[in-house]
């Protein structure tokens, strides 16, 4: 890991209001004992990164933003490549510090992750990707399925 390194966060869809994520998707609870846990963007892309994620029983995204390693040393917090619960795991460590401190660290991270903007979304119909430089106010071109699906069928 080098500090250019992604690191990828799975926002819950309870973190994104009016379109925006909340910064609750970038500050560990007391029962993450101070950490955050992310995906080596290294190691993994951020849509096998969702795959994997919402494959786990009781976990779900609405899509992928990412922190870099750099983001994370600027608010003096420590990356731990981790390894654990699995090989692209890491973990942002918020300790030592105090719950306010805590809330303006996780807003800091989660406007550099704006300004870097969605890696990948997820929907019910389509996977989106967009590129790190694209922006959270870029729309992403949907892809629908052939009109030959959605033909009528006569009754016999």
């Amino acid at each position: 890991m080098n500090l250019k390194t992604l690191l990828l966060r799975q926002v819950h869809p309870c973190f994104v209001q009016d379109g925006k994520i909340t910064s609750q998707a970038f500050r560990p609870t007391p029962k993450d004992e101070n950490k955050l846990s992310v995906y080596d963007g290294d190691k993994i892309s951020p849509e096998k990164s969702y795959n994997h994620y919402c494959s786990q029983a009781g976990c779900t995204s609405h899509g992928v933003m990412a922190v870099s390693n750099e983001e994370c040393a600027t608010q003096e917090l420590t990356v731990i490549e981790d390894g654990i619960p699995f090989p692209e795991h890491c973990s942002i460590c918020f300790d030592n510090f105090s719950k306010s401190q805590i809330e303006k660290k996780a807003k800091r991270l989660k406007r550099f992750a704006e300004e870097r903007g969605w890696l990948f979304i997820a929907n019910d119909t389509t996977q989106i990707w967009q590129t790190p430089s694209a922006k959270s106010w870029d729309l992403p071109q949907i892809v629908f399925p052939p009109l030959e699906d959605f033909k009528p069928k006569l009754l016999e």
